[in-house]
């Protein structure tokens, strides 16, 4: 099927929400929502297409793997919740990907506003990990996103197969040693699961080491939470025509429900 971006993209969802069910695990996409506040349509530069492209698809659907989730549904274009604060708005091109988002640069009311988004959702987050923490003692965060990996064009040859592993895992601001069976399971049992056939290629911090929302969980909870930053490569789609292939999809959220039963017999050893 072909994945079209809709039309209305007003601020006519809240920007994101929760979900509480049971147990530590969580699971985040922060990157999947395509909404944006209206006052920002008429600033953009850029085509629908060309911020789908840049956005995270399927990474809301498989948080599905937990029962507690976390889905943002604000475009990063809005506001980027995986930057620090003061890359979290788009000013050049070289801050999204070569795109010149804007047509004019932003006004500083409109980035305020943007900016006050961010600050009020890691109130939010922190309020709602600290509740987990409360309950259980430990949580693990996993902080799922897709990624590009065709940006010369359609028709050219992908990016080298050594830098682009099937999902990237980002360890990057984590204490590795405290957290290590978590890791090392989800890395061990995502690499072992039967894939149609064949075995998924799933690599730690090769392109990818996590940005700022596991690193604002690493520094808020330094003792009791692990964020896992996963980043799945688009070989599922058609990244420039999105073109979706539903049985590819469906496929690796089975392979992430999959590895729930390992990361929650390695947090009771914790």
């Amino acid at each position: 099927m072909v994945l079209v971006a809709q039309e209305i993209t007003l601020d006519v969802r809240p920007g994101w929400f929760f979900e509480q069910g049971r147990g530590p695990l969580v699971a985040a996409a922060l990157h999947a929502g395509h909404d944006l506040r209206s006052e920002l349509v008429s600033h953009l530069a850029i085509s629908e297409a060309e911020r789908f492209r840049e956005e995270d698809p399927f990474a809301d659907y498989w948080t599905e793997a937990c029962s507690n989730r976390l889905l943002v549904q604000r475009s990063r274009f809005e506001v980027d919740l995986n930057r620090p604060r003061d890359q979290a708005i788009y000013r050049a091109a070289n801050d999204a990907w070569g795109l010149s988002v804007w047509k004019w640069p932003l006004p500083r009311a409109v980035v305020d506003r943007s900016l006050a988004e961010y600050d009020r959702f890691y109130r939010d987050v922190a309020a709602y990990l600290e509740d987990l923490e409360e309950r259980h003692g430990y949580f693990v965060v996993l902080d799922f996103h897709s990624y590009n990996y065709r940006r010369a064009g359609r028709d050219v040859p992908p990016e080298d197969p050594a830098r682009t592993p099937d999902i990237n895992i980002g360890t990057g601001s984590m204490d590795r040693g405290r957290w290590a069976p978590i890791v090392d399971r989800l890395i061990r049992d995502l690499s072992t699961y039967d894939f149609q056939g064949r075995r998924l290629d799933v690599r730690e911090n090769i392109n990818f080491r996590g940005g700022a929302f596991p690193a604002f969980v690493h520094s808020r909870f330094p003792e009791t939470g692990c964020c896992v930053a996963i980043e799945v490569k688009k070989f599922f789609m058609d990244e420039w025509t999105g073109t979706v292939d539903r049985e590819q999809v469906e496929a690796i959220l089975n392979a992430f429900r999959g590895a729930m039963p390992g990361l929650l017999q390695e947090w009771t050893w914790l």
